[in-house]
This record gives C-alpha cells, sequence and structure tokens, in this order.
C-alpha cells in the first residue's frame, strides 16, 4: 500500500502543474490582449470621450465631438501624439506620418490578405475625390509584407483611383499605432495627434463619416 501510494503521487503531482500552467497561459494572453486594446476600445473612457466629457473633470469639453450614427468610432478625450511610423511612398521615398504635419489624415491602416479591407477600400477612395485637399489626404497605408508591387495590384483591381500608395513592409506600424486588427483607421489632426479612431471595416463615404471629417476641418 505504501508503494502504490508514493507512485501514485508524481502522477497527480504532474497533472496538477499542468493544469495550473494552462491556467496561468490562459491568464496572461487575456492581460496581453487587454492591454493592447485598452487605449482605444476602453469601455469608459470611449464613453467618455464619445459624450464630449472630459474625464478629469466630468465637464463639457467643447472640442470635442460626438458622432451618434458611429458608435464605433471612439474619440481621444484630447488628441494624443502617436509613436513613429516609418513606411515609403509608391516611388519607394521614406516617409513618416510627420510629413503630413499641416494636414488633418484619416490613416487607414490595411493589408492585402485583409477581406474587409477589400469591402471597405472603395469607400475610401471616394472619400478621397470628395474630400482630399491640401488640408485633407485619405492615407491607405499597407502594412504588408508582400510589398508595394502586390498592393498596387491589389488597389488596381477593385479600381482605386485616388488613393496614393503607401506601403509598411516591416510592419512594423501596427504595433506603434497599438491596432489590435486590420482595417483600423486613424483620424489624426493637423499636428499629427490621433483624434479617435474606428477598429474593423466601415462605408467612408456614408453621410455620418463624412459629416466626421467636414466637422474636423472646419
Amino acid at each position: 500500500m505504501k508503494n502504490g501510494t508514493s507512485a501514485g503521487a508524481p502522477k497527480k503531482s504532474y497533472a496538477t502543474v499542468i493544469a495550473l500552467a494552462a491556467v496561468a497561459a490562459l491568464v496572461g494572453f487575456a492581460a496581453v490582449y487587454g492591454t493592447l486594446g485598452r487605449p482605444d476600445n476602453n469601455a469608459d473612457n470611449g464613453a467618455m470621450a464619445v459624450s464630449g466629457q472630459s474625464a478629469a473633470t466630468g465637464e463639457a469639453t467643447a472640442s470635442r465631438k460626438t458622432v451618434p450614427d458611429m458608435p464605433a468610432f471612439v474619440f481621444k478625450a484630447t488628441p494624443e501624439p502617436l509613436g513613429e511610423v516609418r513606411f515609403t511612398d509608391g516611388d519607394g521615398k521614406p516617409m513618416t506620418l510627420a510629413d503630413f504635419k499641416g494636414k488633418t489624415i484619416l490613416l487607414n491602416l490595411w493589408a492585402t490578405w485583409c477581406a474587409p479591407c477589400r469591402e471597405e477600400m472603395p469607400s475610401l477612395d471616394r472619400l478621397q475625390q470628395e474630400f482630399g485637399s491640401d488640408t485633407f489626404e485619405v492615407v491607405a497605408l499597407a502594412v504588408d509584407r508582400a510589398g508595394p508591387e502586390t498592393a498596387q495590384k491589389f488597389l488596381d483591381e477593385i479600381g482605386v483611383t485616388s488613393l496614393k500608395l503607401y506601403s509598411d513592409t516591416t510592419t512594423r506600424s501596427g504595433s506603434a499605432l497599438r491596432a489590435v486588427g486590420m482595417p483600423t483607421t486613424i483620424l489624426i489632426d493637423a499636428e499629427g495627434r490621433e483624434i479617435g479612431r474606428l477598429p474593423g471595416p466601415y462605408e467612408w463615404d456614408a453621410p455620418e463619416a463624412k459629416a466626421l471629417i467636414q466637422a474636423e476641418l472646419n
């Protein structure tokens, strides 16, 4: 009996260790995912920003606007500086977001393997056709290791004519901008600060989206 008990103990201990390790892994994964999503998708912060309230004082903040028909668009309580993002234009010229300073931009992160990006892109093209100017640009940034030639082929296949090609083959811009998926679209003011963002696809030439852009340009 003594020998049987001692022989069974290691098996029970090993099973317990495996179970605890699995729980720890799940907890760790949830913590990382939550950290990535929190800057833009925190429910309390998002609700406060969209309602035009200051998180610090609870008072109305006149500079923040509401978009009741675009609940997925999450405003920052105040515009926030963005991380450094490096990419190239269609000619291979190195660029950063600082090159757009002085212009409001709608930065769209996409990839050639992203089916929702293919559905969304034509509306971004139409938005650029209507609003593109010296003070506004839709910047469609391909965060894709496939390279600029493949990205341009993608745009040609879906009939995009007004959007310029921008490409990040390192894919580091996704992490720098804390994007949790593709597509992700970020509205950036003329000072290079994030106004807010919308994760996932959207019809960007819909009336409410155009109203959002127009409000920032006025």
